[in-house]
């Protein structure tokens, strides 16, 4: 037999059995987040006719969606995919259905369209926690789980790119809320095919390791440290930086269409890279990297602040990009390694949620600071927030305990030599 490849390729997390299909299914589920916010705000401010409203309505909605994130992430692990997945997208989908009929036609009752939007923000399925969980079982070797977490990544920010616009191409045929019965119908279609998949199948719930569960939570929560502390950096960094993105525009005198053109640098520069960061064969520990990632995103926002114009600005925001998906990708691998069986969706929840509110804190702590301080001053802050996360993460890693995946062995060569050959 012939020594595997140390560099396993990107072809190769997808030439694991089961996981094209797994992942597909669960692409389409997750899709439903690319979409589900605009809708609901669109739809909530044409059928209530209040801007105030629908801003009050989306706030909600994110609230809960982010806050209850690790308490659904922990039904799953401790019940597993199926009977837990499938309620919630029941109940997601119940409800997201149930608002798309009410709001289809302006002059919907206000207090009813909003308590079915705010309440449906509590049950979103942990679809994207629960496919790393997925993918942490399917990849036994670090660097193939590297590779699949950072093509997980970069598929989720096309997702969340792609959404808006596909809201945007349904509204031009039918009302918002339209948008909101197409999320309703993705998540459940999504989370049914994707807890019949033969991976997902055959995830042990955490009574089943009810040992190695308990032994998780001892040290789990110290370990996860770091990698929380750095994905609510990166979340405060970008939630701040489409607002001075914003403010740049302005005071130039931009549309909002070349706002738009910046954001997007942004986003393609995360997935650059991320496919980069997922296709070096890295000689320097996770925790490690997790720093120096932190650290080049925090230094290229701080420099973004001192563009002379719109284009230099979009080719900073892209250098910072750079730097987010291979801090995340980083973040839910070191993650993975402190959970253990039995904790791994909750722990990838954990790192989701951390992106999320501090996405939602870097935005309001920005609009606190613009217009009081100087734009480059203002970009400075938000890229001191990455800086001071990467000397914590840094901390942190001095006295984390040794990784519990082992590099590259025997069982891993078994399994590229399985992925030399075609499967079904």
């Amino acid at each position: 037999m012939s020594a595997p490849s140390a560099r396993p390729s990107y072809a190769a997390v997808l030439r694991i059995p089961h996981a094209r299909r797994t992942f597909a299914i669960a692409l389409t589920g997750r899709l439903a987040y690319g979409i589900v916010s605009l809708s609901v705000m669109l739809t909530v401010t044409r059928a209530t006719g209040s801007y105030a409203l629908a801003g009050t309505v989306m706030a909600l909605f994110g609230a809960l969606t982010v806050v209850l994130s690790p308490a659904r992430a922990a039904l799953v692990d401790r019940h597993g995919p199926r009977r837990a997945l499938v309620p919630l997208a029941l109940l997601f989908a119940g409800l997201l259905g149930t608002l798309a009929a009410v709001a289809w036609r302006p002059g919907a009752p206000p207090l009813l369209v909003a308590a079915l939007a705010v309440a449906a923000g509590a049950f979103p399925p942990p679809l994207g926690p629960t496919m790393r969980s997925v993918w942490s079982e399917l990849a036994p070797d670090k660097q193939l789980l590297q590779r699949a977490y950072s093509l997980d990544g970069v598929a989720e920010e096309l997702l969340f790119v792609s959404g808006p616009l596909l809201v945007g191409a349904v509204v031009q045929v039918a009302p918002p809320a339209a948008g909101v019965a197409l999320s309703a119908l993705l998540v459940a279609a999504g989370t049914i095919a994707f807890v019949g998949s033969p991976p997902v199948r055959s995830v042990q719930p955490a009574g089943a390791k009810a040992k190695s569960a308990k032994a998780a939570r001892r040290g789990g929560a110290r370990a996860l440290a770091g990698p929380v502390l750095v994905a609510a950096g990166v979340g405060l960094a970008l939630g701040g930086i489409d607002l001075l993105v914003l403010a740049f525009a302005g005071e130039r005198h931009q549309g909002d269409d070349t706002v738009a053109w910046v954001l997007a640098a942004l986003s393609a520069g995360s997935a650059v890279g991320g496919l980069l960061n997922g296709a070096v064969h890295w000689r320097i520990g996770a925790r490690v990297r997790l720093s120096l990632t932190a650290v080049g995103l925090g230094l290229a926002t701080a420099l973004a602040g001192l563009a002379p114009g719109l284009g230099t600005l979009m080719a900073a925001v892209a250098c910072a990009g750079f730097f987010v998906a291979p801090a995340l990708t980083t973040a839910y691998l070191v993650a993975d390694e402190a959970a253990g069986d039995g904790l791994r969706t909750q722990a990838g929840a954990w790192v989701n949620t951390a992106v999320n509110a501090g996405t939602s804190g870097g935005a309001a702590a920005m609009g606190l600071l613009v217009g009081r301080a100087p734009l480059a001053l203002c970009f400075a802050a938000s890229g001191a927030v990455a800086l001071v996360v990467a000397a914590g993460a840094a901390w942190d890693a001095r006295r984390a305990p040794v990784p519990r995946r082992a590099q590259p062995s025997e069982p891993a060569a078994a399994v590229y030599e399985e992925m030399a050959t075609p499967t079904r």
